[in-house]
């Protein structure tokens, strides 16, 4: 009996240590988790809107009047191949063929549009200031800690909801979300992970050291990624005015290359009506 107290006396401090390590892993991971959804809620929404606002009209421009070109150009091939194999040309045939070959032409332009949109709505709607902002980080990473289904496996559906009601509040800006939900697990008594034993301590560890891992590279693959890597050129004056300057170019052309396939267009209507 002497010997098994003497034991658990000289596991004792070994033991408070894993649990001090475990608890250093599960904050690491809630700050990189939190640097995870701010970089994809918040930072990589904010460059896509002002990389938008500034490019997304010209842009929008050049493939609408790259779209009339290839849709022109096509449109003369199909009626030529069919002039070839002396074949009847029926223009409204001509016209579903393309609409068809170009469907997926199309759903980019609808794509853009919608993509403008949305930058436009971000733009007009409400900020946070600076003093909310980290409130929100503070109450959104408490949330994080008491309900996040990698800490805890046994939430109920209701807390499961209440969590997923968190990231939509925090991907959203609503603070005010976001304070009742805090509120509601303050104290909560969500069950923590048994340490279960020694065994049970370092197979946690290892579990939360491998969380840690995964979102640490989620992190750093975000910042590989559109639209984090369009960062250096909105922060560039010298370059917004280069690229702005290239897609106006671009534009310029496309209109000089649609009005020639227009024209030769009309000429070809003309030679099979």
């Amino acid at each position: 009996m002497a010997n098994n107290s003497e034991n658990s006396i000289i596991l004792f401090p070994e033991v408070s240590a894993l649990q001090e390590e475990i608890e250093k892993l599960r904050t690491e991971w809630s700050m990189l988790l939190l640097e995870r959804d701010e970089l994809t809620y918040t930072i990589c929404k904010n460059i896509e809107t002002k990389y938008m606002l500034l490019f997304g009209g010209l842009e929008y421009k050049a493939l609408a009047l790259d779209w009339e070109y290839r849709c022109l150009r096509r449109k003369m091939e199909l009626i030529q191949a069919g002039k070839n194999r002396q074949e009847r040309i029926i223009l409204a045939d001509i016209e579903a063929t393309v609409e068809k070959e170009f469907a997926e032409y199309q759903k980019r332009l609808d794509d853009q549009l919608g993509k403008m949109n949305e930058a436009l709505e971000r733009k007009n709607a409400r900020v946070l200031s600076q003093e909310e902002s980290t409130e929100l980080k503070k109450r959104y990473r408490a949330v994080v800690k008491a309900l996040h289904p990698d800490l805890h496996g046994d939430l109920t559906p209701a807390q499961a909801q209440l969590f997923h009601n968190a990231v939509e509040a925090y991907k959203n800006g609503d603070l005010e979300g976001m304070r009742i939900i805090h509120e509601l697990v303050s104290g909560s008594t969500v069950p923590e992970p048994t340490a279960g034993g020694w065994s049970a301590l370092k197979e946690e560890k290892a579990r939360m050291a491998e969380l840690v891992r995964l979102v640490r590279e989620r992190v750093e693959e975000i910042k590989r990624e559109y639209p984090y890597i369009l960062l250096p050129l909105i922060e560039s004056e010298e370059r917004i005015a280069e690229k702005k300057a290239e897609l106006e170019d671009a534009i310029v052309q496309l209109k000089k290359a649609c009005e020639i396939y227009r024209s030769r267009w009309e000429e070809m209507l003309r030679q099979i009506v």
